[in-house]
């Protein structure tokens, strides 16, 4: 059973900690799924991986090209990855639920702070997460370090 980590941005943008998420997926050996809700943003976001830096390159690909099944990351408004995801990370408020939590080494839902109704959106699916029985931690970076702050259960 794998477990939903909630990240409360306040002080970084969602690229910069998605880009460490997904460094740290990578090398946790994980397929990742990068799951968004808005076409336009997920092109957003291929466009600025691909501006990242070489030594710290995250090989990823848009859905939709013939390769999808190929890639280490794929960015989808998808509710499947076509590319054996082990790790999803949610991104503007995309829909995760409670069997892609036990089914999937890792879900990262990542969430803007400072806007209410992502907040509010984060909120909700804590919520069904947990009612759901699932394992969920819940971390914050107000501090200025990532900390955990709540978890559902041991």
């Amino acid at each position: 059973m794998g477990k939903a980590m909630f990240y409360h941005l306040t002080r970084r943008p969602m690229e910069d900690t998605l880009v460490m998420l997904l460094g740290k997926a990578r090398q946790a050996g994980w397929r990742v799924h990068v799951r968004g809700r808005s076409e336009e943003r997920m092109a957003w976001l291929d466009e600025k991986l691909w501006q990242g830096s070489e030594d710290g390159f995250l090989p990823h690909g848009l859905a939709g090209g013939p390769h999808d099944a190929l890639q280490p990351i794929l960015l989808s408004t998808g509710t499947q990855g076509a590319n054996a995801a082990t790790c999803l990370m949610s991104i503007d408020g995309a829909e995760v639920s409670a069997s892609e939590t036990e089914a999937l080494e890792r879900v990262c839902v990542l969430f803007d702070g400072n806007d209410a109704e992502a907040l509010e959106r984060a909120r909700n699916q804590w919520r069904a997460l947990k009612e759901a029985g699932a394992l969920a931690e819940y971390w914050s970076e107000e501090s200025g370090a990532w900390q955990k702050k709540a978890q559902t259960q041991d």
